[in-house]
């Protein structure tokens, strides 16, 4: 496509005047039960869950530059209601939640009756894909053609889109930590990026269990080189000064932003209905407030690298015969 106006536009919309993203992240679907009723997952109902997604938009979306919501429970919902403001950028999921096969392999799909073409048209800036992958996972080339798909539909419908890719350890039962995690944070990056999407939503280089800031600086700066495109991080549940200071440490090696979830909401989930707006409006706006002021000071506006949508021809005479 010779004029990528509308993946342009949609990135635009989901960032700050700067260029740089604070994203309101709330596709959560089966974790969110969780969050919900710790001890009793399988009791939330599809309303309770819908009913907090309403609240934590309503609270958050105006703060954030642009919020990343599911198709079941979450988008359709907020914008029948009016919880999302009309200006608000937003972005939805594609994926299927979870994963099929064994936890050494993970499948990852799109949501059955779900695609990038029904995002376009319910009036979404953007979709995102979430896909767990590993490099020397046994099926990582059927993950890598998920993306290419998933892309390749974005790209004929000018929709930009966001790659999450998690992931996970090659023993089951194992969490992937220290720098066997860097190494595959920052080599997943450098082989998913270059198969398609605008923008990579990236986990930590680390987990949270190493502490040093040199090699927090280090790994960043490996993961910024290793990406051809414009990156952010996503929270994956630490709490909220953990992430300010990955976050900080991140934009400073190169990173355009954040799309943040439970970091900034997760205590409202398990507060009685007559706490949770109060804490959602007071301390949930306050703590995406301080995100997105440090990122619009440190972060790299995502036009510095989006090579494809920046060195795209400007539209001239007749261009929309070619569209």
């Amino acid at each position: 496509m010779s004029y990528p106006i509308g993946a342009r536009r949609g990135l635009a919309a989901c960032a700050s005047e700067r260029g740089t993203f604070t994203v309101l992240a709330l596709d959560h679907r089966q974790n969110l039960r969780r969050e919900l009723r710790p001890d009793d997952p399988e009791g939330v109902e599809y309303d309770e869950m819908v009913e907090f997604k309403r609240q934590v938009v309503r609270a958050l979306a105006a703060v954030a530059t642009g919020t990343l919501l599911d198709p079941e429970i979450g988008a359709a919902q907020a914008i029948w209601d009016g919880s999302l403001p009309a200006h608000a950028g937003l972005i939805v999921a594609v994926e299927a939640t979870g994963y099929s096969g064994p936890s050494t392999a993970r499948v990852s799909r799109v949501l059955e009756g779900w695609s990038v073409e029904s995002i376009k048209r319910m009036g979404a800036d953007a979709a995102k894909l979430l896909v767990y992958y590993h490099p020397d996972a046994q099926n990582t080339a059927d993950q890598e053609r998920l993306v290419a798909d998933v892309a390749a539909a974005c790209l004929a419908a000018d929709l930009a889109l966001y790659v999450e890719p998690l992931s996970f350890a090659l023993v089951d039962g194992e969490k992937l930590v220290g720098d066997a995690r860097r190494r595959v944070v920052v080599e997943t990056a450098r082989r998913l990026t270059r198969i398609g999407g605008d923008v990579l939503k990236a986990e930590f280089p680390y987990d949270a269990s190493v502490t040093d800031r040199g090699r927090w600086r280090e790994a960043c700066a490996e993961l910024d080189e290793a990406t051809v495109l414009p990156w952010v991080l996503l929270s994956g549940g630490v709490d909220d000064a953990t992430f300010e200071a990955q976050v900080e440490t991140a934009c400073q090696a190169g990173a355009s932003g954040v799309l943040v979830g439970r970091s900034v909401w997760a205590e409202a989930a398990t507060m009685p209905p007559d706490r949770r707006a109060p804490f959602l409006s007071g301390e949930g706006r306050a703590r995406l407030g301080r995100l997105r002021e440090l990122v619009d000071r440190v972060g790299h506006p995502w036009t510095d690298r989006s090579t494809r949508l920046t060195s795209a021809p400007e539209p001239g005479t007749g261009w929309y015969h070619d569209y």
